[in-house]
C-alpha cells in the first residue's frame, strides 16, 4: 500500500509513457468534451530494414508480378506489344549492330566450303522450342511430329555429314506455322515462302514467331481476366502486406496524403458546418457533426490527386501502381475544365442565337481540344492565347453564314479578354466549372449517388467526355479501396479525433 500523498507504483508501460520526449498515451474522452479539429502528429515509423541485392531482385519481380495482374483486372484493353526502339535512339542502334553481325556471321556459315552448320542448329533448336510452346496441351499429335521432325540429334548428324536440308526443314516449320498462328498473322506467313534467302528467311521467321508468342500470350490474358477479376482483390492484398515490410518508406507518403486530407476537410467542417463531402460506402457518416467521418476524408484525399504537383508531393504508396492512370485522368480534367469554360464565356458573350445554331458548339469544342491535345497542363495558359485567336475566327465565319451582323468591337475585345483570364488559375469562371467537375466526379464514389446525379448545365457540352473520366476514375477507386480499405481505416484512426462509436471506421 503506498503512503497517503504519494504517487502509486505505476506499470512498466505507464513508465514507458513518462518519459522524457515518449508519446503521451491517448487521454480517455470524457462526455461534454469536444474534440479538436486538428489531426495529431502522425506514429513515429521504424527506420527502413536495408535489403540485400538478392532481396532487392526479388522484390522488383513480385512487384512486377503484381503490377501486371493488376494492369489486367483495372485495364481491359491491355495486352502485350512488341517495343520498336526508334532507328536513332542508342537502343535501335545497338539491337540492329548486334544483330547484322550475327546474320553476317550466319551467311559466312552457310556459304562457306563446307558449310558451317552451328548457327544454323541453334536457331532450328530455338524455333523447335518455340512451335512446342505455342501448342495447347490437346494437340498431343502435331507435339509428336514436331519432336520428330525437328528432331535435333538427328539434325546434329545430317549436319556432320553434309547432308542437312534446311529449304525442306524451314518449308515444313512454315506449314507448322500457318496451323498454328492466329488469322491476322496469316499473311505474314503467307509472305514468308516467297523468300528464297535462306539467312533472310530464317530471321524473318524469327520475327513472325515473336509476334505468335505474343499473340499467344494476349490470348492467355484475355482467358484468365474472368479468374483474375474474381481472385484480384485477395492476391493484391496477399503480396502487399508480404511487400510492405520491404517498402522503404513503409506507408509515411499514404499517411501524410490523408493527414493533409484530414485537416483540409477539418477546416472546411469549422468555416461551413453544414458541408459534409460524400461518403463512399453507406452508413460512413460521422454521428458527430463536428468530426469529419473516415470516407469523407478518403474521399477528398482521392480527389486531391487531381491536383497532385509532380516534384513537389510524395505519390501514396498504395497509389502507385495507378499513378499513371490517374495523372491521365487529371490531365484530362484540366483539359475538360478549360473547354466548359471557353464554351460557357463564348456563349454569355456571343448569346444563345449563336449556340444554338447546328454544330457551331461541336466545332469550337473541337477546336479547343485539338489545341489542348498531347500538352501538360503546365501549357495550357499558352495554349489558351491561341484559343481564343481560333474561338474569335470560328464566331466570325459562323456569324457571317447565318447572315448576322458581326461582334462589336468591344464584344470582340471582351471574348478574347475573358477567354485569356480563363488561363489564370483563380479565374471566377474556371474554378466554377472545376469545382462542378469535381462535384460530379465525387458521385461517382458513390455509386448509390450516380442514378440520381444531375449534370449542370455549363457542363453538357462535354458530357460523353466527362461520364468516360467518371467510369474510369471510379473503376481505379472502388478497386484500390476495396484493396487497401483495411490500411486507410487503420491509418484514419490515428489522423481523426477520437469519437465514440464511429460510424465509418467501427462499422466497416
Amino acid at each position: 500500500m503506498p503512503n497517503p500523498g504519494e504517487e502509486p507504483p505505476r506499470s512498466e508501460p505507464e513508465r514507458e509513457a513518462r518519459r522524457p520526449g515518449s508519446a503521451r498515451p491517448a487521454r480517455e474522452r470524457r462526455d461534454g468534451d469536444v474534440p479538436s479539429l486538428c489531426p495529431p502528429p502522425p506514429p513515429a515509423s521504424s527506420p527502413p530494414r536495408i535489403l540485400s541485392m538478392a532481396e532487392l531482385l526479388e522484390t522488383a519481380q513480385e512487384v512486377s508480378k503484381m503490377t501486371i495482374a493488376h494492369e489486367i483486372v483495372i485495364n481491359r484493353d491491355f495486352k502485350l506489344q512488341e517495343v520498336n526502339f526508334s532507328p536513332n535512339s542508342l537502343e535501335g542502334r545497338v539491337k540492329e549492330t548486334l544483330h547484322k553481325a550475327f546474320w553476317d556471321s550466319l551467311k559466312e556459315q552457310l556459304s562457306a566450303s563446307p558449310s558451317d552448320y552451328t548457327h544454323a542448329i541453334q536457331l532450328l533448336q530455338e524455333i523447335k522450342e518455340t512451335l512446342l510452346l505455342l501448342l495447347l496441351p490437346r494437340q498431343s499429335r502435331l507435339r509428336s511430329q514436331i519432336e520428330e521432325v525437328l528432331d535435333m540429334k538427328l539434325i546434329r548428324q545430317e549436319a556432320e555429314h553434309g547432308a542437312l536440308d534446311i529449304p525442306n526443314l524451314t518449308a515444313y516449320i512454315l506449314g507448322t506455322m500457318a496451323m498454328l498462328c492466329a488469322p491476322i498473322r496469316d499473311e505474314e506467313v503467307q509472305r514468308l515462302r516467297s523468300v528464297t534467302d535462306t539467312v533472310q528467311l530464317l530471321r524473318e521467321i524469327f520475327r513472325v514467331l515473336d509476334l505468335m508468342k505474343m499473340d499467344m500470350v494476349n490470348f492467355t490474358i484475355q482467358s484468365l481476366r474472368p479468374h483474375l477479376q474474381d481472385h484480384a482483390v485477395q492476391y493484391e492484398q496477399k503480396k502487399f502486406q508480404e511487400l510492405l515490410p520491404k517498402l522503404p518508406t513503409g506507408l509515411d507518403h499514404t499517411t501524410e496524403w490523408l493527414r493533409k486530407a484530414a485537416a483540409e476537410v477539418c477546416v472546411s467542417m469549422s468555416s461551413s458546418p453544414s458541408h459534409s463531402p460524400a461518403p463512399l460506402v453507406p452508413g460512413a457518416v460521422s454521428r458527430r457533426s463536428t468530426t469529419p467521418s473516415p470516407m469523407s476524408v478518403l474521399n477528398h484525399g482521392y480527389l486531391n490527386l487531381l491536383h497532385w504537383e509532380p516534384g513537389k508531393e510524395e505519390y501514396p504508396e498504395t497509389l502507385l501502381m495507378d499513378q499513371a492512370r490517374l495523372q491521365e485522368v487529371q490531365l484530362q480534367v484540366y483539359q475538360l475544365t478549360i473547354i466548359a469554360a471557353v464554351l460557357l464565356v463564348s456563349s454569355s458573350v456571343c448569346g444563345s442565337a449563336l449556340f444554338c445554331s447546328a454544330g457551331f458548339v461541336d466545332r469550337l469544342k473541337r477546336v479547343t481540344k485539338v489545341l489542348l491535345e498531347g500538352l501538360p497542363h503546365t501549357r495550357f495558359p499558352e495554349a489558351v492565347l491561341d484559343i481564343s485567336n481560333h474561338v474569335q475566327q470560328e464566331v466570325r465565319e459562323a456569324l457571317l453564314q447565318l447572315g448576322s451582323p458581326a461582334l462589336s468591337s468591344d464584344k470582340s475585345a471582351s471574348l478574347k479578354g475573358q477567354i485569356r483570364n480563363i488561363a489564370e488559375k483563380d479565374n471566377g469562371v474556371r474554378r466554377v466549372i472545376e469545382q462542378r467537375i469535381h462535384s460530379f466526379l465525387t458521385l461517382h464514389l458513390v455509386p448509390e449517388a450516380q442514378s440520381s446525379s444531375s449534370l449542370p448545365k455549363s457542363l453538357a457540352p462535354i458530357q460523353e467526355e466527362l461520364l468516360d473520366v467518371g467510369r474510369r476514375f471510379s473503376c481505379v477507386i472502388h478497386h484500390n479501396w476495396q484493396v487497401y480499405g483495411p490500411y486507410y481505416m487503420a491509418i484514419l484512426k490515428t489522423v481523426l479525433p477520437p469519437v465514440e462509436s464511429e460510424a465509418g471506421i467501427d462499422s466497416v
